[in-house]
């Protein structure tokens, strides 16, 4: 679905703007949360738990955008798990 009209785009040219935008979430979202966040390895099977650390991982990987200093998401990490401070940086918006 797009608000674009159809013929503003040859069938490859819609194509390649679908596999980019699907390529893109991917990797911001998808690959992140499982590579660095370890999402896949969840052992939960309560749908609530499992969507209250989605959320937070959600949140997590927003304050990891907003933030200039840590040049990848393990640095942050590392980072958080050992300042406390920074932590609670992060909880009130003073990333």
């Amino acid at each position: 679905m797009s608000s674009v009209a159809i013929d503003k785009y040859s069938p490859q040219q819609w194509l390649q703007l679908i596999r980019n935008h699907w390529g893109g979430i991917e990797i911001r979202n998808h690959w992140r949360k499982d590579a660095c966040l370890l999402e896949d390895k969840t052992r939960s099977k309560k749908p609530n738990i499992v969507a209250s650390l989605a959320m937070l991982r959600n949140c997590y990987l927003h304050f990891y955008e907003q933030q200039k200093k840590y040049k990848s998401l393990p640095a942050l990490t590392e980072a958080v798990a050992a300042d406390t401070k920074l932590s609670y940086a992060m909880l009130t918006g003073n990333l």
